[in-house]
C-alpha cells in the first residue's frame, strides 16, 4: 500500500510539473506573439519614415495580420519617379531600419533594374516601385482584403 501510495504521488508530482510547463510554454508564445506584432508595427513605421526621407510618393501600409493566406504582417507600397529614386528610397528604408531598430532585410530583390525593388524583412516588406510599374502591378487591389492606411506625406 505504502508503495501505491508512493506512485501517486510521483504521478501527480509529474502532471503538476507538466501543467506548469504547459503553462509557461503558453505564456512564452504568448508573449513573443506579442513582441512581434510590436516589432512590426515599429519596423513598419520605421520603413515608412525612411520612404518619406526620400520623398518617396503614395505611401501605403497594408495591414495583412488578419489575412490567413498573408505572408507578412505588412506591406509598406510606394513609388518613386526614376530609377535612381527608386535605389535611393531602398537605401533610406535600409537606413533607417538599420539605425534605428538594428534591423536588417532578409532579402532585396530588384535592384538590378530597379523597376520594382522589394525588401524583406520576413514580418515587413517593403515595396518601392517606379509609377508605371506600380500601376501596372496594383498591389493593392490585389491584397484588397487588407486593412489600407494612406500615409499623406508633409510636402
Amino acid at each position: 500500500m505504502l508503495n501505491n501510495h508512493h506512485l501517486l504521488n510521483d504521478a501527480s508530482l509529474i502532471k503538476l510539473q507538466a501543467s506548469k510547463f504547459l503553462t509557461f510554454a503558453n505564456l512564452k508564445i504568448r508573449m513573443e506573439s506579442n513582441t512581434k506584432a510590436i516589432n512590426s508595427e515599429l519596423l513598419c513605421d520605421a520603413v515608412v519614415k525612411g520612404i518619406e526621407e526620400l520623398k518617396g510618393e503614395g505611401i501605403s501600409v497594408l495591414d495583412l495580420r488578419e489575412i490567413d493566406s498573408a505572408v507578412s504582417d505588412f506591406f509598406v507600397i510606394c513609388h518613386a519617379t526614376s530609377a535612381t529614386q527608386v535605389r535611393a528610397v531602398t537605401n533610406s528604408i535600409k537606413k533607417e531600419t538599420r539605425s534605428n531598430l538594428s534591423e536588417r532585410p532578409w532579402h532585396i530583390e530588384g535592384l538590378d533594374n530597379c523597376e520594382w525593388v522589394l525588401i524583406d524583412y520576413s514580418n515587413v516588406v517593403a515595396h518601392v516601385f517606379m509609377k508605371e510599374k506600380r500601376d501596372f502591378y496594383r498591389l493593392e487591389d490585389l491584397w484588397a482584403d487588407a486593412k489600407i492606411t494612406t500615409i499623406d506625406s508633409a510636402e
